[in-house]
């Protein structure tokens, strides 16, 4: 046996324990504030990371994103385990309603919203619709204490982001509260949390961790276990096909029902399995050797070797090659898979299902008899590898098992845009989060261009208060703008709005109500800033002239040696301090004179316009839109435009 692998088996034996409760079957023995996890003799760290459009891509990008896929694998550290884990989560109804749904909003259009809102609740009740696939990478090693296993992590998490981010895959360390809630949304799906996990505050009522996510009862039989109400099973994969296509899991994964699949990775150093295959390859070529020495002794000096032992040359000299020349590494490889159904009959046809597309590729998945607990403990998350299986894989025969199928748009207070053609998941999209929010439809004749605007157009008067201008030539947003309460300007030749072009407006009146409101607002603050500070100098004279009295009439009492010096200068000590800070505290409170000019610059500006005088040349209606700074000064009034022109009015 290898030593990486004899080693790490030793290393993660610990003592079989029988569990009295369902606490005792979870076997996290500790947690940390920062997302590590202690199962046996293990600490374990995990990722999330995002998908990315392998499946759609063409065979030109799919094989960049291949090699980029086995650069991580052998980016894995050969002193700890990996796990890669794809979880079928079925999506949370509230959750749903809260970040897809349109609210009311009693503003004579509740009717469309509520249209609408049936529609994408029959989009979720479809076929695949309903679940959401995620996917973790956990890491799990051998360290002393929890400070190592800290240290090693964050070297360990760089270099995973740093190659997933390669892939375009974005990865993520996950917290605490969100490790646990993958256990809480297996064990139990569908139910709500009353609260979010709190590390101190379950510290402090003296509550375990293990009671915020784990189930009510488990119960395991020799081929499947029950879950509360819930049927599952646990399956591994225990022939492999001589080729596998890397579509494989994807196809495993795309039953319509919760299911968790995890590959497990052991890597093992170069130089040691270069070690063990010449070893092995010597053995081979002394048993062909001596074969071939028995039908000499009989002979037959024209024998052929037999097909068994020249294939096993072959592949042991391929896989040899493949280590020193090709840059692949070994590694131990295991493939475990749990589904849940709501029955036992639902769950036995779900299995034969998964029999059936494994079967399609030529692999034999089977069930774990007698086991079905400890591959529980394998396929979920923890970082742990009860089930003993594994299969030895190059880079490449390991990359095949590729996590990565289409990418998933479902961004929280996005607009519904259609169906993804892969996932048939919905697509959910907020413009305003990219750099660029800007769009064009692009399409033949009849393909549903002005369709789709239409919806995005009504989403967006039914979900926002942003405002929507459309130029409409074709005449084909009338109708739409009218029903949801928009105007609708007509200009042609017989229309009673026009635009000339050469049109040179009047001098018209600016609307100055228009153009100085923000401004003025902000005068009439500061005027109101003015008056408060007026208010507390007040205040502040009155405590001045107290305490200049109690100054008084403590000198008084000194001339006429009613108190001693000692007591004279402990009580005028205070008062002077006290009498300072007011002075301190009434010269930071003085009239600010730079905002008495402006008021009084704004009231020969109000004066000014009493007349009713024209500005520029100017339209009115560019003013209101255009303007963005009025200076004024006590000779004239600047208007700075947004596009960086002054316009200088003299009074």
């Amino acid at each position: 046996m290898i030593k990486t692998l004899s080693k790490a088996q030793k290393m993660e034996r610990e003592k079989f324990r029988i569990p009295r409760s369902v606490q005792d079957a979870i076997p996290i023995r500790r947690i940390f504030a920062d997302g590590i996890f202690q199962v046996g003799n293990q600490y374990s760290k995990t990722w999330s990371f995002t998908d990315i459009n392998y499946a759609i891509a063409s065979k030109e990008d799919k094989t960049p994103m291949f090699l980029d896929y086995s650069e991580l694998l052998n980016a894995l550290d050969s002193g700890a385990s990996a796990k890669i884990t794809i979880y079928n989560r079925r999506i949370n109804k509230a959750e749903f309603e809260k970040s897809v749904l349109l609210p009311d909003k009693a503003d004579g259009l509740d009717e469309y919203r509520h249209e609408f809102n049936k529609m994408l609740t029959a989009q979720v009740t479809g076929t695949s619709n309903s679940i959401v696939r995620e996917r973790y990478l956990t890491v799990s090693v051998v360290k002393r204490n929890a400070d190592e296993a800290r240290s090693y992590f964050a070297r360990v998490g760089t270099d995973l982001v740093t190659h997933l981010a390669q892939l375009s895959s974005v990865a993520q360390e996950l917290t605490l509260t969100e490790r646990l809630h993958i256990f809480r949304d297996f064990f139990k799906a569908g139910e709500q949390a009353a609260a979010e996990f709190n590390i101190h505050e379950h510290a402090k009522r003296g509550q375990h961790f293990k009671d915020w996510f784990c189930p009510d009862s488990m119960e395991f039989a020799a081929d499947h276990f029950k879950l509360d109400a819930r049927y599952g099973r646990v399956l591994y994969l225990q022939d492999y096909a001589s080729y596998i296509k890397d579509s494989f899991v994807s196809e495993l994964c795309d039953l319509d029902r919760d299911l968790m699949l995890s590959i497990d990775i052991l890597p093992v150093p170069t130089d040691e399995a270069a070690r063990q295959l010449q070893s092995t390859l010597l053995g081979v070529e002394t048993n062909v050797a001596n074969w071939q020495r028995r039908q000499n002794a009989n002979n037959n000096f024209t024998a052929t070797i037999p097909y068994d032992m020249e294939l096993q040359r072959k592949e042991t000299k391929e896989m040899l090659d493949d280590l020193t020349t090709r840059d692949q590494r070994m590694m131990f490889g295991l493939v475990t898979l749990v589904h849940l159904a709501d029955n036992k009959e639902q769950l036995d046809s779900d299995t034969e299902t998964l029999y059936s597309t494994a079967r399609k590729h030529l692999c034999q998945l089977s069930t774990l008899r007698w086991q079905q607990k400890d591959g529980l403990d394998t396929v979920l998350p923890y970082g742990l590898r009860k089930i003993q299986a594994l299969r030895t894989l190059t880079t490449e025969s390991t990359a095949v098992l590729i996590p990565f199928r289409a990418q998933e748009i479902m961004q929280p207070n996005g607009l519904y845009y259609g169906q993804n053609a892969v996932s048939k998941n919905m697509i959910v999209a907020d413009r305003r989060l990219l750099l660029n929010g800007n769009s064009f439809r692009l399409g033949v004749s009849g393909s549903g261009k002005s369709m789709s605007a239409k919806e995005e157009i009504v989403q967006i008067a039914l979900s926002t208060e942003d405002d929507i201008l459309i130029l409409d030539p074709e005449s084909e947003f009338g109708y739409l703008t009218e029903a949801l309460g928009g105007e609708v300007i007509r200009i042609s030749a017989t229309s009673d709005t026009h635009i000339n072009a050469l049109d040179m407006h009047n001098k018209l009146i600016v609307n100055h109500t228009q153009i100085f409101a923000p401004a003025l607002h902000d005068l009439y603050a500061a005027q109101k800033i003015l008056d408060d500070n007026e208010s507390q100098r007040q205040e502040l004279n009155q405590q001045i002239q107290l305490l200049a009295k109690k100054l008084h009439n403590l000198s008084r009492l000194r001339e006429k040696n009613c108190i001693t010096a000692a007591q004279y200068w402990e009580r005028r000590n205070p008062l002077e301090r006290e009498l300072t800070d007011v002075k301190n505290t009434i010269s930071k409170a003085a009239t600010n004179h730079p905002l008495l000019r402006t008021l009084a610059q704004t009231k020969q500006l109000a004066e000014h316009y009493t007349y009713l005088k024209p500005l520029t040349e100017f339209d009115e209606y560019e003013f209101k839109f255009a303007v963005n700074r009025v200076l004024v000064d006590s000779e004239s009034c600047t208007f700075e435009l947004k596009n960086g022109m002054k316009f200088k009015e003299i009074f």
